[in-house]
């Protein structure tokens, strides 16, 4: 295969930090090493829609290490399904248009799952180049180890967690605190145990109010008369679970009943009060969690998958997810991860280290 000179890069998706290390990565290891050009699309795949797009120099990438967020801007915009007005429209054969109008010999997706899934949707329906690297602070995207961005979000969660002791302490009460994570815990449960939780809830497990309740009250009657609740955003008790395994069953892809109509951190507060007579508050950590600068573990790895992505690409590899896996940047290919969600097992080690710090679930017994 003849030396590669274009490839196109775009982010997509929910920002997180380390994007714009991966950004960084790609663009330096493609410009010093191997003469590349590299054109960065603005707003995700908009961007490629529309042909929105800057030609990445030294210029634009001094100094974005250390910065969260993405200097070429993201959207959840679908290539084939972009809204336009009240109808949605295919615009695939633009994408394919512009990326070889641009003469790009690949194009280099940063996302999560749902980028995973339209790159791979590309993939499979043109002529496209495509890689993509994993980036979210929830961490579950399937095939990789880890995703840049969660070690930054842990760090964040962790520290508020922290501070809610001291006020907690001080005023006797107990605090409730939401964190990101609508479909899975990595981040709740990773927090929780950094930041000294009693209770940990994620949406890998169901939770019993009574359980939690006897958890807090336990906890004041032994003299210790605070309590901290991590909770992700999508938790939810098992009545819960079970009214939305039921309307699954039914074929309806979405449920909501009249408790899910709430965030779950106030339907738990709403649960407690009714279970105990413990004076309660709730905190939202919401979108603070994707801001602010990466950390050095984050801005590591994202380095490190930019870079192989480049390898990869001038060895005419595509159509992979470039995972970290043992501490090594690995090629996956992209049909087994798209598609795919990456959730907390029971057995998990940090399941155990939880369990095994007396730490409540959710539940009596797993």
């Amino acid at each position: 295969m003849g030396q590669l000179k274009s490839i196109g890069i775009l982010t997509a998706g929910g920002d997180c930090q380390g994007l714009n290390a991966a950004i960084r990565g790609v663009a330096k290891t493609a410009i010093k090493k191997y003469d590349m050009e590299v054109i960065g699309f603005h707003d995700g795949y908009a961007g490629l829609i529309e042909n929105r797009y800057l030609r990445l120099t030294d210029r634009h990438l001094s100094g974005i290490l250390t910065i969260g967020g993405t200097i070429l801007g993201t959207t959840r915009v679908k290539p084939h399904k972009v809204s336009l007005g009240e109808t949605t429209v295919d615009m695939t054969a633009k994408v394919v248009a512009n990326y070889h109008k641009l003469h790009l010999d690949a194009l280099i997706c940063i996302g999560g799952g749902g980028t995973q899934k339209n790159a791979l949707r590309l993939m499979q329906n043109t002529d496209m180049n495509i890689l993509t690297l994993p980036k979210t602070i929830d961490n579950d995207v399937s095939g990789t180890d880890v995703c840049f961005g969660y070690d930054t979000a842990v760090g964040i969660a962790t520290e508020a967690i922290d501070r809610l002791h001291s006020t907690a302490y001080s005023h006797h009460r107990v605090m409730l605190v939401e964190v990101m994570g609508h479909n899975t815990g990595w981040l709740t449960a990773a927090s929780g145990l950094a930041g000294g939780a009693d209770v940990v809830v994620i949406p890998e497990i169901p939770y019993d109010p009574k359980s939690i309740a006897k958890a807090l009250i336990e906890r004041n009657r032994s003299g210790k008369r605070f309590s901290i609740v991590a909770i992700a955003e999508g938790a939810m008790s098992k009545q819960e679970h079970a009214a939305k395994q039921a309307a699954l069953q039914k074929g309806k892809k979405k449920h909501k009943a009249p408790l899910l109509e709430d965030t779950a951190v106030i339907r738990l507060h709403r649960h407690l009060g009714e279970l105990t007579n413990l004076e309660i508050r709730v905190t939202s950590l919401g979108h603070v969690m994707r801001g602010g600068s990466p950390s050095s573990f984050d801005r590591i790895i994202a380095s490190q998958l930019g870079s192989h992505a480049v390898e990869l690409v001038n060895d005419g590899h595509f159509g992979v997810l470039v995972a970290m896996r043992d501490g090594k940047a690995t090629p996956i290919p992209l049909e087994e991860v798209a598609g795919k969600r990456r959730t907390i097992e029971l057995d998990d080690p940090i399941i155990t280290s939880l369990q095994q710090l007396g730490i409540n679930l959710g539940v009596d017994k797993l």
